[in-house]
C-alpha cells in the first residue's frame, strides 16, 4: 500500500473523527442518559459522512490516483447508504426513548430547527433510494443528475442548520469554530465542482472530427481539442464527456478513452447506446462542440509495468479500455503476451473484432470470442465465460500476468471466481467498475 494511499484513508479518517474530538472536548452536559448522548454521537457522524460526500465527487485527482474514481464513487454510493443509515439511528433512538426531545412533528407548529432536520433526514431518504433504484424508477439520467445535486445541497444545509439551531454541543468557541470551518469547507467545495471546474472546461473545448459506427451499435466519436490536450493520459483511462451543452450543467457522463495516448491528441470515446444519454451521444455530429473532464482510472498497462503478461476479460462495450491498452502495446512495439477473452451476445455485437485481427498481427495477442448466441458453423467458443474456457485458453506459465476484467458486473464476478480456482493472486486482478452511475 502507497503513503498516498495511507494518507488519504487516514485523512478520511480524521475527517470523521474531528467533530468528536472537539465536542467531546467541552464539558459533558450533565443529567443526560449514555442513550441520548449516543444518539447525538450519530447525529454528528452523520453529518460528517454527509459532509465526507462532496470531497469523494469532486475527482480531485490527488484522492482519486491512489484508488481510481471508479472505486471512490462505488465507496461514495455505499457510505451515502451507512450514513443515511446512522441518521435512521440518531431519529429512531429520539422517537423511541426521548419523544420531548423531539417535540411535535407537524412541521406547522415544530420548531423551526427540528423540521430542518427532518427535512434533511427526508432529503437524504429520497436522494438514496432514487439513486440505487434509478433504473427501475425509469428516471432519466439528467433528471436525476439534477435531483441528487439538489438532494445533497438542500439535506446537507438543512442538516448544518438543525445543529446550529438546536444549539447542544455548539456553544463553545472551539463547537462554533468546527462548524464554521465546516460550512465554510462544504461551500468551497461546491463552488469548485459547481463553477469552478467548469470555467476551467469552458476555457478548453473540444469538437467532434469523426462518428464512426461499428458492430453492435456503437458509435466512436473522435474528439480534437481546440485548446489543452489531455495531460498524464494513460492507456485505460476515462473521462467524464459533457456534449453540446455547457460545462456548467450536469449533463455529463462517464466514458472510456478506446484509443491510446501514442495516438493522440485525439481521444476516441466509443459508446454504446444504453440510455437516454447514451442514446443521444451516439447521434452527435462533426463539428459539435463538447467539454472533457479527465483522465481518471488505474485500469492500466502502465499501473503494471512488472507484469510478464496479461489476461483480459471483456463483456460487450467493456472492451473499450482493452482496446485503448492494447494500442498502446502497438504502438510501443510491448511484445508481452496477451489473451483476450471477448463475450457477446451475437458476433453482430463483437463492436472491435475487425481491430483485434488487426492488433493480433503485430501483438503476441491471442483473442478468444465467446458468444451466447452464435451463427451457423461457428467453430469458437459458446455459453457464458467459464471455469472450462479459461482453462483451455490459459498460458500454463502465468507468473507475473495480471488481470483485467470489465463487463457487466454477473460476468466479472464469475470471471474473478473461476480465475482464483485457476490460481491467479486475487491481488493481481483489475476489475473496472462498468456501471459507475
Amino acid at each position: 500500500m502507497s503513503f498516498r494511499t495511507v494518507f488519504w484513508i487516514a485523512a478520511a479518517f480524521a475527517a470523521i473523527a474531528l467533530p468528536f474530538v472537539v465536542l467531546l472536548s467541552g464539558e459533558r452536559v450533565e443529567g443526560h442518559e449514555f442513550l441520548f448522548d449516543f444518539s447525538m454521537g450519530l447525529g454528528f457522524g452523520a453529518l460528517a459522512l454527509a459532509g465526507l460526500q462532496f470531497a469523494l465527487t469532486a475527482r480531485f485527482r490527488r484522492m482519486t490516483h491512489p484508488f481510481g474514481v471508479d472505486i471512490i464513487y462505488l465507496f461514495h454510493r455505499y457510505l451515502a447508504i451507512g450514513a443515511l443509515a446512522v441518521m435512521l439511528a440518531h431519529f429512531a433512538i429520539l422517537y423511541i426513548w426521548y419523544e420531548d426531545a423531539l417535540g411535535v412533528l407537524n412541521p406547522l407548529e415544530a420548531r423551526w430547527e427540528l423540521t430542518s432536520g427532518r427535512v434533511a433526514l427526508g432529503c437524504f431518504i429520497v436522494l438514496v433510494v432514487s439513486s440505487e433504484f434509478r433504473k427501475w424508477l425509469k428516471l432519466e439520467y439528467e433528471l436525476w443528475r439534477y435531483l441528487h445535486v439538489g438532494l445533497a445541497v438542500i439535506g446537507f444545509a438543512a442538516a448544518i442548520a438543525h445543529v446550529l439551531g438546536v444549539g447542544r454541543f455548539t456553544a463553545a468557541a472551539d463547537q462554533r469554530a468546527l462548524w464554521l470551518g465546516v460550512t465554510l469547507g462544504w461551500l468551497v467545495l461546491l463552488l469548485w465542482v459547481r463553477v469552478g471546474k467548469p470555467w476551467m472546461q469552458s476555457r478548453n473545448p473540444w469538437q467532434v472530427v469523426e462518428n464512426i459506427p461499428r458492430h453492435g451499435g456503437v458509435h466512436s466519436l473522435v474528439f480534437a481539442p481546440q485548446g489543452r490536450a489531455l495531460s498524464t493520459w494513460k492507456p485505460g483511462q476515462f473521462v467524464w464527456l459533457t456534449p453540446e451543452n455547457s460545462p456548467f450543467g450536469l449533463r455529463e457522463h462517464p466514458y472510456t478513452i478506446s484509443n491510446a495516448p501514442e495516438q493522440g491528441p485525439n481521444i476516441m470515446l466509443s459508446i454504446k447506446p444504453l440510455g437516454d444519454f447514451s442514446g443521444r451521444a451516439v447521434e452527435t455530429d462533426p463539428g459539435a462542440i463538447a467539454y472533457i473532464d479527465g483522465p481518471y482510472g488505474v485500469f492500466s498497462i502502465d499501473s503494471h509495468k512488472d507484469a510478464t503478461g496479461f489476461v483480459m476479460i471483456a463483456g460487450g462495450v467493456g472492451i473499450t479500455p482493452i482496446m485503448s491498452n492494447l494500442h498502446a502495446m502497438a504502438a510501443r512495439n510491448d511484445r508481452r503476451t496477451v489473451v483476450l477473452f471477448y463475450a457477446n451476445s451475437t458476433w453482430d455485437d463483437a463492436a472491435f473484432r475487425d481491430e483485434l485481427d488487426d492488433l493480433t498481427k503485430k501483438l503476441d495477442l491471442k483473442v478468444v470470442h465467446i458468444l451466447e448466441e452464435p451463427p451457423e458453423g461457428w467453430q469458437g467458443e459458446e455459453g457464458y465465460l467459464d471455469g472450462d474456457i479459461l482453462k483451455r485458453h490459459l498460458p500454463e506459465n502465468r507468473d507475473g500476468f495480471r488481470y483485467f476484467l470489465c463487463g457487466p458486473t454477473p460476468m466479472t464476478d464469475a470471471a474473478r471466481k473461476h480465475l482464483g480456482e485457476l490460481g491467479a493472486p486475487l491481488a493481481h486482478i483489475d476489475n473496472e467498475i462498468f456501471d459507475m452511475v
